[in-house]
């Protein structure tokens, strides 16, 4: 159960996003007085941000589908190997429904 990489996925696609938008604050603050290689430069900078932030995005992407894989493989196991309970609660909770939505 990968639970850490998930974690360490979302820092640091929130650290790359930081970045970005202070890259992009810098740029827009500057924008009037930046001119040719400073505005290339920050540009290439706010670019790189970009790249690492969906680069990162990407990986946390990977991780929770990985995550969902798993825990969607322990549900199937859990059933194989108690059907009658989980038939009880799944009759238990459709009960439960049913009972919300007749009430409205």
């Amino acid at each position: 159960m990968a639970k850490k990489p998930t974690a360490a996925g979302s820092e640091q696609l929130l650290s790359e996003f930081k970045a970005l938008v202070s890259d992009t604050e810098q740029l827009l603050q500057h924008s009037v007085e930046l001119t040719g290689d400073k505005a290339e430069a920050l540009r290439g900078q706010i670019n790189t941000s970009l790249q690492r932030a969906r680069q990162a995005l990407g990986s946390t992407e990977q991780a929770l589908l990985q995550r969902g894989k798993e825990v969607l493989s322990d549900g199937e196991e859990y059933v194989r190997e108690h059907p009658l309970q989980s038939l009880a609660i799944g009759a238990g909770v459709g009960f439960l429904l049913g009972l919300l939505v007749s009430r409205r």
